[in-house]
Order: structure tokens, then sequence, then C-alpha cells
């Protein structure tokens, strides 16, 4: 891993686990915030829809620690960083609608909110970064490249060689 690997990773990641200690230790306080959000969220997730909102305040900090942690070591860190976006979404929308407010907090909110949508995109960066090696995709269509000239291959090899066996038939004077 590159040096700015190195430094970027656990720069990106400690807001989210700073963040997500400091909710797990006030979840209920962040919990009325989330309302309007969580509830329709949860009853989308198999399995969440019966969890009330401190709970899923709860579960989305334990996944912005682990998360951010994984991401800072350098450990599954586009997994991390995908895992972590999923929930900067969510927590966005409930947390810093700057349209619903009146002037002196709409600044402050809407300051939250783009901080959020550039983390946002550090985190798409570092989900789509295979560190110089071929990438899933790359893969995937390198593969299918060469299937596609193997089967190609084949069949001129099957032609040539149902020529070859094909009786001479000799033509008579």
């Amino acid at each position: 891993m590159t040096i700015s690997r190195h430094v970027a990773r656990p720069l990106l990641a400690s807001i989210f686990v700073v963040g997500g200690v400091d909710t797990l230790r006030n979840a209920g306080a962040k919990a009325p915030a989330a309302e309007d959000v969580a509830t329709p969220v949860a009853a989308r997730l198999p399995g969440l829809g019966d969890m009330d909102t401190e709970q899923l305040v709860r579960a989305t900090a334990g996944v912005q620690v682990g998360a951010g942690a994984l991401l800072a070591i350098g450990r599954v860190p586009r997994l991390a960083a995908v895992a972590l976006a999923a929930t900067l979404v969510p927590a966005t929308a409930a947390g810093h609608r700057f349209w619903e407010h009146d002037a002196p907090q709409r600044a402050d909110h809407r300051e939250h909110f783009f901080k959020n949508v550039s983390l946002l995109g550090g985190l798409l960066l570092a989900a789509l970064d295979t560190e110089g090696r071929p990438g899933v995709l790359w893969r995937t269509r390198h593969a299918t490249e060469h299937a596609g000239a193997a089967v190609r291959r084949t069949r001129r090899e099957a032609k040539l060689a149902a020529k070859a066996s094909r009786p001479v038939r000799l033509l008579a004077a």
C-alpha cells in the first residue's frame, strides 16, 4: 500500500469512528432526529422492521465504528467504504435537512450536509480504489474475451479436423 493510502484512509475513517463512538454513547439523544428516516428505511430492510429508532441509531453507529476501523487499518477497505457510505446517506438525510430550518440554523446544517456529501465522494473513491490491481469488472471482461477467443479457436480446429477426416474420392479417368 502506498504512503498516501496509509495516510488518507485513517484520515477519512476518523470522522466515522469518532462520530460512531459518540453516537453509541448518546444514542437516546440522537434518536428523535433520526425518526423520520430510520422507520421507513428499516421497514424496507429484512429483519430491521421490529427495531426501534434508538436500536437502529446504535446499529448504524456500530457499523460506522467497525467499518471505520477496518478502513483505517486497510482491511477490506473497499467493503468498509461501501458500508460507511450506506450509513452516511440516511444519517445525512436524517440529521442535516438544512432546507427545513430557519436562517440561523440553516447555514450550520447546510455546511454539515455538504461536508457529508464530500465525505460520500471520498468514500466512493475509496470503494473504487483497486490499489493498481485489476478490478472485478476488468477481470470479468478479460476472462470473457479470453473465453471467446478460446471458443473461436476450438471451432476453427474442429472444422479443420472435420475436413481432414473426410474420405478422399479419387476421380476415375
